[in-house]
């Protein structure tokens, strides 16, 4: 992936999503916002204690800054679960979805910008050049452990027709395994639903280990049938990076969010 700057705004983009010329993309970093410390700046996560009209405007600037409008920058109420919003048809109010609590968005509509806000979990674009359908996962440990990769290629191949191995993906800038340490009860979701938890976990003793979220959600969607050439990960730690990302367990929940977002172009 490449850092650039889109109208101030300093993104992280796929270079397979950039190849492919179809959408605007990428994963935020925490810069060229309004919001003020310790949400500094670009901080686009309303069930914050940042300000709303600070994320408000944050939300503005992202949306103006690639070509759409905040109105039809569209976001759901993430709650660590597995369930997905379908956009098929054009809406005149997507600011109801906002309550909607699901942890994933599936789209075929140009101009429709559809994004997840993290600050540790992983962010998942999947685009699909062929019939032109977008996603974006907010995959944490109960996403990951509930497959909401495999669910996400399954809805753009039942809903729209997509071939997985046509769909695009790019895992963005997630905690790292370095300092991601989670215990028995992850393990036991982990192993619960077949996940191989042993491939992506190193054991640190006394019933801890480092976890690698991206990685699991990577081996999801190679086993729903994307192409390893197809998937591209961002080569970050969120954790480490404070000077890039927000990040909930270093910062102790008192943190901005970052978005994956995606927009089909019209």
């Amino acid at each position: 992936m490449e850092m650039k700057r889109t109208a101030k705004v300093q993104h992280l983009s796929p270079k397979l999503f950039d190849r492919a010329e179809i959408s605007a993309h990428g994963f935020t970093t925490r810069h060229e916002g309004v919001s003020r410390p310790p949400f500094n700046s670009l901080n686009l996560g309303i069930n914050t204690l940042d300000a709303p009209h600070s994320v408000e405007g944050n939300r503005s600037i992202l949306a103006r800054a690639f070509g759409g409008s905040v109105e039809n920058l569209v976001t759901v109420k993430q709650v660590h679960g597995v369930d997905l919003l379908a956009i098929d048809s054009p809406n005149p109010d997507y600011s109801h979805f906002l309550k909607l609590e699901c942890d994933g968005i599936v789209t075929n509509q140009p101009g429709v910008m559809i994004g997840i806000t993290v600050a540790d979990c992983v962010p998942v674009l999947l685009l699909d050049p062929k019939n032109r359908v977008a996603a974006v996962l907010h995959a944490g440990w109960k996403g990951t452990a509930g497959r909401i990769c495999r669910k996400g290629v399954d809805a753009m191949r039942d809903m729209f027709g997509s071939n997985p191995a046509d769909i695009l993906a790019a895992i963005g800038p997630a905690i790292g395994p370095c300092c991601y340490e989670v215990d028995a009860p992850v393990m036991d979701e982990f192993k619960r639903n077949a996940l191989g938890f042993d491939a992506f976990a190193v054991e640190r003793g006394e019933g801890k280990w480092g976890l690698d979220l991206s990685l699991a959600n990577k081996v999801q969607l190679l086993e729903s049938g994307l192409s390893e050439k197809n998937i591209e990960t961002a080569d970050a730690c969120v954790s480490c990076e404070k000077n890039l990302y927000f990040s909930y367990r270093r910062e102790k929940g008192e943190t901005g969010r970052q978005m994956g977002f995606i927009m089909l172009k019209p």
